[in-house]
């Protein structure tokens, strides 16, 4: 029987955070899900880790012999995914307990395609977005991108009318995806009540902050990346 929900996450070299949000997955209250991780070329222990958490049933491995990064590795896994929804989640982030049961709901009474949350950010009490949440969607676009892409939830349908992720964006592929699927015309809303704990150190948007912004103007000027 296919699952509601397929969860998707890749992890490269994360060995510090992993256990903990997957623990955070599995331990939702809301248990018809998939489970799908991939090791996207690990040089640490991040694959022994995630290997631990396969006796669960739910718990789906994959591996890349190299790092094909990001982008790559979730359509990789979206194309294995069994589930009538989405769900992301990133390596060094946590979601809290009811947080695809609250996503599901709020769904459901509004009517949507696609919704995310706000997050408290790590170590603080601190919730964001922040002051882009109250604006309109139409208009923050433009600027940047206020959906959290680990706290996604999106009909796998629209996945496949978009094509999933655009590969040619290495970078701010969350941006773009949002994009796409704000331009394809589907309903999509945040959640005002925080479902996600985002961290914020030493993660692919600090650490490449140069990329991340030169790809994130690509799709504000809706151009292509010429690296």
């Amino acid at each position: 029987m296919k699952p509601l929900i397929s969860v998707i996450m890749s992890v490269y070299n994360d060995s510090k955070n992993i256990g903990n949000s997957i623990e955070s997955i599995l331990n939702q209250d809301f248990k018809d899900f998939e489970f799908l991780i991939m090791d996207d070329g690990s040089t640490d222990e991040s694959y022994e880790i995630i290997d631990i958490y396969s006796k669960d049933t739910r718990v789906k491995v994959f591996k890349n012999n190299e790092n094909l990064g990001l982008t790559k590795s979730l359509n990789i896994l979206l194309e294995a995914s069994q589930g009538t929804f989405i769900a992301r989640q990133d390596s060094d982030d946590l979601s809290l307990t009811t947080r695809f049961t609250k996503q599901l709901q709020f769904m459901n009474d509004k009517n949507l395609d696609f919704c995310g949350s706000r997050a408290i950010i790590k170590g603080s009490t601190k919730v964001t977005p922040n002051r882009s949440y109250y604006l309109p969607l139409k208009l923050t676009l433009k600027i940047k991108n206020p959906f959290i892409h680990g706290s996604l939830l999106i009909k796998k349908s629209i996945m496949k009318d978009i094509n999933n992720y655009d590969e040619r964006f290495f970078y701010s592929q969350d941006y773009k995806l949002v994009k796409d699927i704000f331009n394809s015309g589907y309903s999509m809303k945040i959640i005002r009540e925080p479902l996600y704990v985002l961290n914020l150190e030493n993660n692919i948007s600090t650490n490449h902050k140069d990329k991340q912004e030169y790809y994130a103007d690509c799709v504000r000027k809706n151009i292509i990346p010429n690296e």
